[in-house]
């Protein structure tokens, strides 16, 4: 199993192989992105925003975005969003990829956030879940 960056002047050739991954992750965002919002961050000339892919031959297991965010005090690489087949095929290779990529940025962590079942995939790695986001929808009341 490999996991490589996609250079940006390529992400239009493979685009059509992690697309179903993108939709897939952008179903949990709950109406925030859909895929091709996804695709139109990491496109854009001034894009800050990584994709990757996670192969094995010619098939794709999944597809993850990242981006360095530089805040005043700590500068992270943030795992926007991940999705893919066969997860434990290839998710903790991922996972290592992202901190040298991140170690090498000089990186002061890797966050991400998303759905709980992210904290037993990656908890034995080391990651720490800080917080949790929930959300009130205004004006839909039960």
């Amino acid at each position: 199993m490999h996991i490589s960056l996609v250079p940006t002047d390529h992400i239009d050739e493979i685009w059509p192989r992690v697309k179903k991954h993108m939709e897939r992750a952008a179903e949990y965002t709950y109406g925030r992105f859909l895929a091709e919002d996804i695709k139109e961050a990491l496109t854009k000339p001034d894009t800050a925003q990584q994709l990757w892919i996670a192969f094995d031959k010619d098939k794709i297991y999944g597809a993850g975005v990242t981006e360095i965010i530089q805040f005043p005090r700590l500068k992270t690489l943030t795992m926007h969003f991940v999705g893919g087949d066969e997860f434990k095929k290839w998710g903790h290779k991922g996972l290592e990829t992202f901190q040298n990529f991140a170690k090498d940025n000089n990186c002061d962590v890797i966050e991400s956030y998303g759905r709980p079942g992210w904290k037993k995939m990656w908890e034995k790695d080391g990651y720490v879940s800080r917080y949790t986001l929930y959300e009130l929808p205004v004006g839909k009341q039960k």
